[in-house]
């Protein structure tokens, strides 16, 4: 037996209290997670600041998404080359420090480029975070423990455009950005003190996998892009989107061929062996997919529709994320009497009825009802994001958790980047199919649309001629038209949310027949 061997049968405990380590891992986790949504609502405040158009601001989101998206991926790797609390203190002083750069930059290629370096520190904090709680926590623990971590990936997403309208309608958008620089100071203090390293996972010199590495960047780097501007870019009607679609393609298919026939690969896709890993990857990555689908159409929704600002589009979100709160330690319980896959199949089925109560939208629905109704899409996050991430690790070799860890965060951030970008698409499609439905109503021969006309034109002959009495009614009818057909749109994308919900509830049958996250088979 090799002395790395013998060091993994060695019973390891941390020298500090487990809930203080996964409170300050969390802490950083939760600043990189805000961080990617709060900027959404600053684009165009972004934009007007740095003399620039909202599609050249946009790049400030995409350099982001690139950059962390093949970091995620190579996150296990630089850990054991670099050594994991080593790498986890490097993310977050970079990060802090990129977030300062960021504030103070006075042109938007410096903000795109900071935003990038930002994007690939921040890439390796969600995967630390969760191998180290696995290796701190024994797996009667760990669903307790991811309750701590739900906060990071569940509520900041919540958070992150509530806090952002606010920052930026009251202060300036630089400030979204400044707000890291106690956070990360906070989070380097007290890594540095609470958080070590076990005698399993010692830094080591492992090959760099070149091939591997640069397909990895390639595959990822593109489809990041592919997802992010293929809506303002008219998807593959334009050039640069179906070239950068077959970049990504190529290189996600050849990282996958390399890494299965490499000795010494950057990524071990040995974790997709294990049954319950595989699984629930697929599960987190459709959680993910509609949650940031529901983060983006809901606040959309509020402001395009029923006019709201940024601030209080976000407040719609915010009370959704105290439910989460408040039902994972009931979850917790749950999952000690209950199988985890039972669980996980009732949270889906919840999040399908949530989403189809929401599709029944109306142009002058009130803030109450759109609280309720996405406060019921969320509720069901409780009972999916814990059990889920408990589950995935409970059979798998603890020697493979740095690769899983990076692997299970980069499915649940490519299915949310999927999601938004179907919902997003969705919204547009599905209003021009509405409008063309509804387009042979609108029309001189359909005596119900004549009516209409003419009872807009009563109330509005006081003081106009009667031609331009005409010329408003029709006006008006056709801006009721156009809302109609988008709110239609909206409740199509909730539908389809639902549809992808139910749909998941047979996968969850395949993962074994745990409680607690333990590996025994009950």
């Amino acid at each position: 037996m090799t002395a790395v061997d013998q060091a993994r049968e060695v019973p390891w405990k941390p020298k500090h209290n487990p809930w203080a380590i996964a409170l300050v891992v969390t802490l950083a986790a939760f600043m990189e997670v805000l961080d990617a949504t709060i900027v959404n609502v600053a684009l165009p405040h972004i934009a007007g600041s740095l003399s620039s158009t909202n599609d050249e601001a946009a790049w400030v989101l995409t350099s982001y998404l690139v950059a962390n998206g093949i970091v995620l991926t190579i996150s296990g790797w630089l850990s054991a080359v670099i050594g994991r609390k080593r790498y986890f203190l490097i993310c977050i002083s970079m990060f802090t420090v990129c977030s300062f750069l960021c504030g103070i930059a006075n042109s938007l290629p410096q903000l795109i480029v900071f935003r990038l370096l930002q994007g690939f520190f921040g890439g390796g904090l969600q995967p630390g975070q969760q191998s180290i709680i696995l290796d701190t926590f024994p797996p009667e623990k760990r669903g307790a423990a991811f309750g701590v971590t739900a906060i990071a990936t569940v509520v900041a997403p919540v958070l992150g455009p509530t806090l952002g309208g606010f920052i930026t309608d009251t202060y300036n958008w630089r400030w979204i950005f400044f707000a890291n620089l106690p956070v990360g100071l906070i989070a380097v203090f007290f890594v540095s003190v609470l958080v070590e390293d076990p005698p399993w996972h010692t830094k080591t010199s492992r090959h760099v996998d070149y091939i591997g590495l640069s397909l990895i960047t390639l595959g990822f780097g593109c489809l990041q892009v592919t997802l992010d501007r293929g809506e303002d870019q008219d998807w593959l009607g334009s050039p640069f989107i179906r070239t950068m679609a077959v970049l990504a393609m190529l290189g996600i298919l050849g990282a996958i061929s390399w890494l299965l026939i490499a000795k010494r690969p950057v990524v071990n896709l040995d974790v997709f062996k294990d049954k319950n890993f595989a699984m629930g990857s697929v599960c987190m990555a459709a959680t993910g997919a509609v949650l940031y689908a529901g983060a983006v159409v809901t606040p959309l929704f509020s402001q395009s529709i029923l006019g709201y600002n940024a601030t209080w589009a976000g407040l719609i979100l915010s009370p959704g994320g105290i439910v989460v709160i408040l039902l994972i330690p009931i979850v917790s319980q749950l999952m000690r009497v209950l199988q985890t896959r039972f669980i996980i199949a009732a949270g889906f089925i919840v999040m399908g009825c949530g989403f189809v109560y929401s599709s029944r939208l109306t142009p002058n629905i009130d803030f109450t009802t759109l609280v309720i109704m996405r406060s019921a899409q969320t509720a069901a996050l409780a009972f999916l994001f814990v059990p889920i991430s408990t589950i995935a690790y409970a059979t798998l070799p603890r020697e493979l958790n740095g690769d899983a860890t990076a692997l299970f965060t980069m499915f649940r951030n490519v299915g949310g980047s999927i999601g938004i970008s179907v919902a997003t698409a969705m919204i547009t499609e599905r209003t021009q199919i509405h409008q063309s439905y509804l387009a042979r109503w609108a029309s001189p021969f359909h005596q119900p649309f004549n009516e209409l006309i003419a009872r807009s034109e009563r109330t509005l002959t006081a003081g106009r001629a009667a031609s331009a009495v005409h010329d408003i009614a029709v006006g008006n009818a056709y801006q009721v038209f156009r809302v109609q057909a988008a709110v239609l749109a909206y409740s199509d994308v909730y539908l389809l949310s639902a549809v992808v919900a139910f749909a998941v509830v047979p996968f969850c049958f395949f993962l074994s027949g745990t409680k607690g996250g333990g590996g025994a088979v009950h």
